[in-house]
């Protein structure tokens, strides 16, 4: 009934030129395959720039040349693949999306980033998605031969609903691609990943480009997965580099018969409901 796979996170260096940027998420694609894996994530915005004043600029139709790239890429290496997520233009509006690919190559989830990172610390920084994005609406669950998995995009992790609402769905693994900055970075990456995988009792991803000092938006990198116990299993440094972990979904069930929290919860008392169905 349960069984292991192998996930590879891809901390991929971004560049400003888009092809390079392309060719080397096939490449790294490939060689997570060549090592197993059966699911690979690549990190938010990974074939472009990350900052406002990008996002039009390297913009997409969906289907579009880097979506392309990762149908390809998913076939050819029989890899479940979470495209991390490309400045999307649809209707005039822009979006920060994240498509995923079966391993025959068709796309099976878009996911729209939900939460959009409006942030200002005075005299650290200040950063305002909204300035030119749109944001998602919808929750975004795909099946693979594994387990059922939700996804995210960075900002979407401080979130705790919406981890809950994908844990209530059936997911034993959390998905974010995302690039947190030298400011939050630091302080919540980890932590807010250990805290999603303890409080729902699953695996959670996360993948971030790799650590340019000279980028306008320097992220902080440290890509990591987290198992259901809250311990951190895999983590990269802040440069490029591929990060596996064997997802144990038997281990996931042990954790969760031992504390059982599921069976626990007061749903007499309270309750984290999805808008879109009234109910998770």
């Amino acid at each position: 009934m349960f069984c292991k796979f192998r996930l590879a996170v891809i901390q991929l260096q971004v560049s400003s030129v888009k092809a390079d940027n392309l060719s080397r998420a096939r490449r790294l694609v490939k060689e997570a395959a060549g090592q197993g894996s059966k699911v690979v994530v690549l990190p938010e915005c990974f074939n472009s720039p990350y900052g406002t004043n990008f996002f039009s600029r390297y913009a997409e139709k969906i289907p579009g040349e880097s979506t392309q790239v990762l149908s390809e890429a998913a076939k050819e290496n029989q890899v479940y693949l979470v495209g991390g997520s490309i400045p999307e233009e649809d209707g005039g509006k822009l979006f920060n999306t994240c498509t995923v690919f079966g391993p025959d190559g068709e796309v099976i989830l878009k996911h729209r980033k939900i939460h959009l990172f409006d942030i200002d610390i005075p005299g650290k920084i200040r950063f305002q998605e909204s300035e030119t994005l749109s944001a998602g609406n919808s929750l975004s669950v795909f099946d693979t031969s594994f387990c059922k998995v939700g996804v995210g995009i960075c900002y979407d992790m401080r979130f705790a609903e919406l981890a809950q609402l994908y844990s209530r769905k059936g997911c034993q693994l959390l998905v974010y691609p995302g690039a947190f900055n030298m400011t939050t970075g630091p302080t919540h990456w980890e932590l807010l990943q250990r805290a999603r995988a303890l409080d729902n009792q699953v695996y959670v991803a996360t993948a971030s480009p790799a650590r340019d000092e000279t980028a306008s938006y320097v992220a902080w990198g440290h890509s990591t997965v987290v198992n259901p116990w809250g311990d951190v299993i895999s983590k990269a440094g802040p440069e490029e580099a591929v990060v596996y972990a064997d997802i144990d979904l038997q281990y996931l069930a042990d954790v969760r018969q031992q504390i059982p929290i599921t069976s626990q919860r007061r749903n007499d008392l309270y309750a984290v409901t999805s808008a879109q169905e009234g109910s998770s």
